[in-house]
């Protein structure tokens, strides 16, 4: 045996004598031996129904505790698990009723006026009103139209709708919801770590302040039975069970909270993490702004072809199109919105596409592929100088979002898409500097667009023309600067910034337009795609936290006067029964409220 092995193995026997005297310490010194010396003590002294009522008050107390917590957790549960149990799918002409479990991908699903969709899918009606507020919060409701994506939860308002199924029923939206926010509860923030182990220390402190305070005044010469009184109300005074409960109760009504307005916390410890925010970063298209481009101009040199709009007209159209025939033939191969937004424009304008071969796509940077024997590049400049590839110089001062086209070595034109910046993403901004959180933008996008989005939005820092690993590490470099005890959060939706998602201290997703590589990736996830929830966020982690430091604060208050007044001989045991289990009782109702907030 080696010696890296001798080493695992004491390590090994190390960790499994630790968990022995763990075990030993939790059974020896909890609040159960606390009460029942209590209760022996009492009995002792002759006081018997104060014994009784000791254990009974106590065993109430740990009844409605228990029952607190499993109604927090069914309350959020119940809060979002509204599946329907059935689906009806379309055999033919006739319809058939299954459970939900059992639909498969490609079926398609009838969904009449006022059900809950039962799993993701593909509107087939024209056009649909659908409620999302179990996934979003949001009462609006939204229109979709034939294409677009419907989500598991999601209730039909206005008609009966077809919807071809996409996901199956456990890997649908709100199964994926449901499992988040079951599985929050098992990552527990630092203060509850922290009171936990505190409960284990404190406890065997308190017998032994309890033993003290019975034995030391007794060698003085004081009476036994009077100082033996005094030490059992100090040991049922001093019971942590308030603060055991009453602080996971907080976070859990917080996650439930935060659920019912659309963003999902995948634990305890990131609802706390928000309260330390210092700054927020964010990514730019789908993030802050929509992410839908519209194609705005084509301007074209290939062969013969002048200048042109995309709504010009004239003899040369038919030219025009041709470089948009191009172009859009070889992004059908990319799932960038850009992308996707100038073969949709083609196809709207009924431009037939051509077979392309030898695709490349290269992150950040486009596409490059054969038409007919020629070769192709489609994307930004930074492709057409990897590729030694001149161009007009005054296309790197237009603040849109530009596609430059080349072809056999040769500029030919470009094509410009504009992107809107989303409805609250300015007041989102407004509200975080009200919060004191500093804002920073990192974008693929060229300067000028980044400059003219950072400027319309306020934001405090930004960085241009960044590929995946730049973002990392001027994100990096950013968390340096943190002071400390605080946090750096980032803000994406795309497969790219999932590895910047990743080392932040909170990594928050776009939940609606996201790639499911960022949402797995992600801490937390917005549901709406709404920069604005992300202050919905912060606010809901500083009432939690507030909600928290109050049920400390008053358990330690209490337990503090009723310790010193036993101490004095003031208090008795039924002062400090009612101080240990109707702090317990308060403190519970308080965190229960926090699910009744309004943000």
């Amino acid at each position: 045996m080696n010696q890296n092995e001798c080493s695992c193995c004491e390590q090994k026997s190390k960790q499994k004598s630790e968990s022995k005297w763990s075990k030993i310490a939790n059974t020896l010194f909890n609040e159960y031996v606390l009460m029942g010396l209590s209760m022996l003590g009492a009995f002792y002294l002759g006081d018997y129904l104060e014994g009784v009522a000791i254990v009974v008050f106590f065993l109430a107390g740990e009844y409605f505790q228990e029952r607190a917590v499993k109604k927090a957790k069914k309350n959020i549960q119940n809060l979002l698990d509204i599946r329907p149990k059935l689906a009806r799918v379309l055999r033919g002409d006739l319809v058939e009723e299954i459970r939900s479990e059992e639909v498969e991908i490609g079926d398609v699903l009838e969904v009449k006026t006022g059900e809950s969709v039962p799993v993701d899918g593909i509107l087939e009606a024209d056009v649909a009103l659908f409620n999302t507020a179990a996934l979003t919060g949001e009462s609006v409701p939204r229109v979709l139209h034939k294409g677009d994506k419907v989500l598991s939860g999601m209730i039909a308002s206005d008609c009966v709708v077809n919807i071809t199924a996409e996901k199956t029923f456990e890997n649908s939206a709100l199964s994926r919801i449901l499992e988040m926010v079951q599985n929050a509860t098992e990552r527990k923030a630092g203060s509850e770590k922290f009171i936990r182990k505190f409960a284990r220390i404190y406890t065997p402190i308190i017998l032994l302040s309890a033993i003290l305070v019975a034995t030391i005044p007794v060698l003085l010469g004081y009476d036994f039975d009077t100082w033996l009184y005094r030490a059992l109300v100090f040991l049922v005074a001093s019971c942590p069970c308030a603060l055991v409960i009453s602080i996971p109760l907080g976070f859990f009504g917080g996650i439930g909270l935060a659920s019912r307005n659309g963003i999902l916390f995948k634990g305890s410890n990131y609802l706390d993490a928000i309260t330390m925010l210092d700054t927020v970063v964010f990514d730019k298209t789908g993030t802050l702004t929509k992410g839908v481009f519209d194609v705005q101009t084509i301007v074209s040199e290939y062969g013969d072809l002048s200048q042109e709009t995309a709504t010009g007209n004239g003899s040369s159209e038919s030219k025009r199109d041709d470089l948009l025939r191009k172009a859009a033939s070889i992004e059908k191969y990319s799932n960038h919105p850009v992308a996707k937004s100038i073969v949709l424009y083609a196809q709207k304008n009924n431009i037939r596409l051509e077979v392309a071969s030898d695709v490349k796509e290269m992150a950040g940077h486009g596409i490059c592929a054969t038409i007919n024997g020629e070769k192709w590049i489609v994307g930004n400049t930074r492709l057409l100088k990897q590729n030694n590839i001149s161009y007009p110089l005054e296309l790197d001062s237009v603040a849109e979002t530009l596609v430059v086209c080349a072809c056999d070595g040769k500029y030919s034109g470009y094509i410009t898409v504009a992107d809107e910046i989303k409805d609250d993403a300015i007041d989102a901004i407004c509200e975080l500097k009200k919060l004191k959180i500093k804002t920073a933008m990192l974008s693929g996008d060229k300067k000028a667009i980044v400059e003219k989005t950072a400027q319309t939005l306020s934001i405090d820092k930004y960085w241009s023309e960044l590929l995946p690993e730049n973002k990392v590490e001027r994100f990096s470099y950013l968390k340096k600067l943190l002071p400390k005890n605080k946090k750096i959060a980032f803000v994406g939706d795309g497969l790219n910034d999932a590895p910047v998602l990743a080392i932040s201290d909170i990594g928050i997703a776009m939940g609606g337009v996201g790639s499911d590589m960022a949402i797995e990736t992600a801490d937390v996830v917005i549901q709406t795609d709404a920069p604005s929830k992300i202050v919905q966020a912060v606010k809901i982690g500083n009432i939690t936290r507030g909600v928290v430091k109050q049920n400390i604060t008053l358990s330690l208050a209490v337990k503090f006067i009723v310790l010193l007044l036993g101490i004095l001989g003031i208090a008795t045991l039924w002062e400090a029964v009612i101080a240990d289990v109707g702090v317990a009782f308060i403190a519970i109702l308080n965190a229960a409220r926090i699910l009744g907030k309004k943000v």
